[in-house]
């Protein structure tokens, strides 16, 4: 009978043990998630920017591009203020 009782008592232990884990389990992957989430918006939020023209045309300026058909003009001699 006390052999019963502990077996019983071992599984009744486990089974929690083990529901407790899982519960910790789902509470980081709950974080992850929403972590995850975020970035995602984030990160759609970067590629509207940048796919608009106006920040592709902006960026590549910056770089020294030009659009066909531009003059390019270097000013050069300018004092030192």
């Amino acid at each position: 009978m006390l052999c019963v009782i502990g077996a019983l008592l071992y599984l009744y232990l486990s089974a929690g043990i083990h529901m407790f884990s899982t519960w910790r389990q789902s509470s980081h992957d709950r974080a992850l998630v929403t972590s995850m989430e975020r970035e995602h918006r984030s990160l759609l939020h970067q590629h509207a920017t940048l796919s608009q023209l106006a920040t592709v045309e902006a960026q590549a300026r910056r770089l020294g591009m030009m659009k066909p058909g531009e003059q390019p003009y270097v000013v050069s001699g300018l004092p030192k203020n």
